[in-house]
Formats: structure tokens, C-alpha cells, sequence
């Protein structure tokens, strides 16, 4: 069965009245994408962040002629979007297997190698994550997380005590562990995203009480060895004295998911209590790295 799709771009203050009119027609799913390919970055718990102007598609069967649903979509809405407005047929096919085809395997410096459930990996001596895509943040595929996996393939937490803070789906406390850290914390300020590490690591066959999954203010750990955050750079700077306090002399930081013009504020915040190696910008994003020197 093939469908019709109609796409209007609209401001975020007209999406719902859109949505509506789409609905209205009779559309049998809605999708809202970015028009003026606006980064929205991971946001906090609770918040539903909008593009400022964003494309609305609905999806209708073809029991009306697609000119009729076009004409009334335009004497639905106001004037001014009439011209935004496009029509296209789309050929019917197998949706999941639509999806799953986005996704491959995916290797990251010389053994780290994120791979799907439904694939095999391609090398199966090297250190291979399993993970799928889901709701919490960090498949491999966004460059922040890709700085990290990249940057602890070859600076692996051997025999070290790790803590992920802002952990996510938890793929970067599975490479620790794949990489050999003797023990681990995961901290993350959104149930979902512990609920995620915990399934995550439970299909690596590791077992989640040895992770130390945990809200920030239930957090048991006192200092480590070595500390990831791939958050983003405002409370990278806001938590800078609690990273200080939890690192032990000579410990290893790794902090991403800092956009090139916010490196500068993150390197300032970091460089009394680290020593700090050059920065590494891939893709529009920066990799922050360093170990704690002695400085109380």
C-alpha cells in the first residue's frame, strides 16, 4: 500500500494549530522535523525542547485523492503557509526493516567496535558493545560520544576506578569495563537513562549492581581513577570543583560535548586543578582531556 505525505513548514508557535489541521484531515501519524537544520542539544529532564521553525509531515492513505487533501490543507491553515506546503506519493515497504537498515556496526579506534543487536559483529575477538538505538543519549553515533569511545580505545582505564558522569545509555561504562576498569560508577540525573545503562550492560553480560547506577546525590563513590562526562559544557563548568574533589592525583579526565566556542570557558574552569592536553575538534565538537595534578 502505497501513502500520501504532505510537509508544511511552520514556526513553533503554529505547530499545534498544524497539527491539528493535519489530523483533522485525517493523517494516520504525524513527524516533526528541523527546517533549518538547528542543533537542539541533550536536553534535561522534563524539558521538550522545539525547533524555532520546523517541518510538519502527515502521513494519509490514499482513499482520498492527494489534491483534494492538498486543497484543504491550504483552506485549513493561515495563508502564509500555503507556500511551504509539499505533496508526495511514498511507496509502501517494511518499516522496521526500514529502521533497522540505518544501523550498522560502527568502530572506533582500533578494537572498540559499537555493533546492533541484529548484526553480527564484524570482528568478534575485538572489544564489541552491543547496543541499540533507544530513548537515552549515546549510541556511538553522535561525534561527542564518538570523541570518547575514540579517545579510550586508545587511553584505555586498565585496572583503574571509572566514573561516567552523565552516563546515558551507558555505552561509555561499557567500554570501561570492556576495556578492562576494575570498578565503575554511573551517574545520570534522569531515571531513564540509569534504567537504560542498567538493560544495557545486562546485554553485554555485565551485571548492573557491579556499575554503581545511581541518581548524583545517592552517589556512593568517593574519588577514581579516571572520569568521563560527555554532557554538555554549562554544567561541565558548574561541576568542576566536584570533578577535582573526585579525582585522585594523576587520575585521567575525559570531558565532551562542548561545542568549539564553549571550549575556551571549560579549559579555563579545568586548568588550576588539570593538566590539560590540546583540544580535539571533530564535527563541530570538542574533546576536552587531562589528569589531576596535586593541587588541593
Amino acid at each position: 500500500m502505497a501513502w500520501w505525505q504532505l510537509t508544511v513548514e511552520c514556526a513553533g508557535n503554529e505547530l499545534e494549530q498544524v497539527e491539528d489541521c493535519l489530523l483533522g484531515l485525517g493523517a494516520q501519524s504525524l513527524t516533526i522535523g528541523d527546517a533549518q537544520d538547528e542543533p537542539i542539544y541533550e536536553p534535561l529532564p522534563g524539558d521538550t525542547p522545539l525547533w524555532s521553525r520546523s517541518t510538519i509531515t502527515g502521513l494519509f492513505d490514499q482513499s482520498q485523492p492527494i489534491e483534494a487533501l492538498y486543497d484543504a490543507l491550504v483552506t485549513g491553515l493561515p495563508a502564509h503557509l500555503a507556500p511551504s506546503i509539499k505533496q508526495q506519493e511514498l511507496a509502501d515497504q517494511v518499516w522496521e526493516r526500514a529502521f533497522l537498515d540505518r544501523y550498522h556496526p560502527v568502530r572506533f579506534g582500533q578494537r572498540l567496535w559499537v555493533v546492533p543487536s541484529w548484526h553480527e559483529p564484524p570482528d568478534p575477538a575485538a572489544c564489541n558493545i552491543i547496543l541499540d538505538p533507544g530513548i537515552a543519549f549515546g549510541t556511538g553515533g553522535h561525534p561527542t560520544t564518538a570523541l570518547c569511545l575514540e579517545f579510550m580505545d586508545g587511553h584505555p582505564p586498565r585496572g583503574k576506578s571509572v566514573i561516567d558522569y552523565g552516563c546515558g545509555s551507558g555505552i561509555l561504562a561499557i567500554a570501561a569495563c570492556k576495556l578492562g576498569a576494575t570498578a565503575l560508577a554511573c551517574i545520570d540525573l534522569d531515571p531513564q537513562a540509569l534504567d537504560s545503562t542498567a538493560r544495557n550492560a545486562q546485554r553485554n553480560g555485565l551485571d548492573p549492581a557491579h556499575l554503581n547506577i545511581s541518581l548524583p546525590e545517592a552517589m556512593q563513590v568517593q574519588h577514581c581513577d579516571y572520569l568521563i562526562a560527555n554532557i554538555l559544557s554549562g554544567p561541565l563548568v558548574e561541576l568542576q570543583p566536584r570533578f577535582a574533589r573526585l579525582t585522585t592525583p594523576g587520575a585521567q579526565l575525559l570531558l565532551s560535548g562542548i561545542l568549539p566556542e564553549q571550549a575556551d570557558a571549560v579549559h579555563t574552569a579545568y586548568q588550576r586543578h588539570f593538566d590539560l592536553d590540546a583540544v580535539t575538534i571533530r564535527d563541530g565538537w570538542c574533546r576536552v582531556t587531562g589528569t589531576r595534578n596535586s593541587i588541593p
